[in-house]
């Protein structure tokens, strides 16, 4: 008898053995009904675990099942409240390779952070990447996010990153909803989000247009003109984030006044903070539509006066999670 017939004495299943490391998906606070989503098209349980707030605000994470040798995937959006949510997820890393797991994945469906990539003023922190350096340190061996504010914050992780896109859900969207979009046009708000505008312009078969904005400090740009004609057309504004919606309201009012006939907004992330949804509720628009990379209330959608409407993008993170565990592409799922 052989060390690889040596099962047989112990009555096990050869499948039992073979499978050295299975998926496991946990999730942080922040988007439960995500993480749950995934398990659900991967067909597997959502992970067991609990995490609880001391009086003094210090978090502890319970793990309540067995991870030694898995494959875990933990999902947490950085979402509000973000120091928190980053804070949890570090500790679950860190309980999870303290737990023998074979190998940690953080699926981070929103990096809130990406958006301090770049020192533009005086002393301060470029946050990206010292989060990404928090999570390196806390045993993450690699990330799986969607639509990075900008491209080059993968380069602040020194572990694999798989960054997925939304544009396929979005332009599928933008097509179910205006049957003749291939007449519209795609707007960019401003220089930076003219890539993603273009592919989305691509997949549609519409045209393309820009937003030029002038810098005017530090904290405060301004639309300046609008590069194409947008004039009788349905326009399909695309971004990656809307926050507190004051480039929207700017986007919006140059589209409008440079005579667009209808208005559709999809971005990656609906964060809405502050005045977003009363802004929303008044913005002279058809629809807003997100993905639900970040939790999107009940009580936000009822207030926006039906004007949001929140994509799934499970399906896209569990097969990218498939992937990642069985070895293959990840970009061939956009492709």
């Amino acid at each position: 008898m052989t060390a690889n017939d040596s099962y047989l004495d112990l009555n096990l299943d050869p499948d039992l053995v073979s499978r050295r490391a299975p998926i496991l998906v946990f999730s942080g606070q922040s988007n439960r009904p995500l993480a749950q989503a995934i398990c659900d098209n991967l067909g597997i349980p959502l992970g067991k675990s609990r995490t609880e707030k001391f009086t003094n605000d210090n978090l502890i994470v319970h793990y309540e099942e067995s991870l030694r040798e898995g494959d875990v995937f933990i999902v947490q959006s950085f979402s509000t409240p973000v120091s928190d949510a980053i804070m949890e997820l570090m500790l679950m890393i860190d309980a999870a390779k303290s737990a023998s797991a074979g190998r940690v994945t953080a699926v981070i469906p929103y990096y809130s952070y990406a958006r301090s990539d770049k020192k533009d003023s005086p002393r301060i922190s470029i946050a990206g990447r010292l989060v990404a350096d928090l999570l390196q340190e806390a045993g993450a061996d690699r990330v799986l996010t969607m639509t990075l504010h900008a491209p080059q914050v993968h380069g602040f992780f020194k572990v694999p990153v798989d960054h997925l896109s939304a544009d396929v859900v979005l332009s599928q969207h933008f097509r179910a909803i205006v049957p003749d979009a291939q007449n519209g046009v795609v707007l960019a708000p401003d220089a930076g989000s003219i890539k993603r505008a273009s592919q989305i312009a691509h997949r549609l078969d519409a045209g393309l247009a820009m937003v030029d904005k002038q810098r005017l400090s530090d904290m405060e740009v301004s639309p300046r003109a609008l590069i194409g004609d947008v004039n009788g057309k349905t326009v399909f504004i695309v971004d990656d984030e809307i926050s507190t919606a004051g480039s929207l309201i700017e986007t919006v009012g140059i589209a409008r006044s440079m005579g667009a006939k209808d208005v559709y907004v999809g971005v990656t992330h609906g964060v809405y903070t502050g005045p977003a949804i009363e802004r929303i509720a008044a913005l002279d628009v058809t629809q807003v539509a997100s993905t639900n990379t970040v939790l999107v209330s009940e009580e936000k959608i009822r207030e926006a006066g039906g004007k949001l409407a929140v994509l799934d993008v499970a399906p896209h993170f569990a097969n990218a999670i498939r992937n990642i565990h069985t070895g293959e592409s990840v970009s061939t799922l956009f492709t």
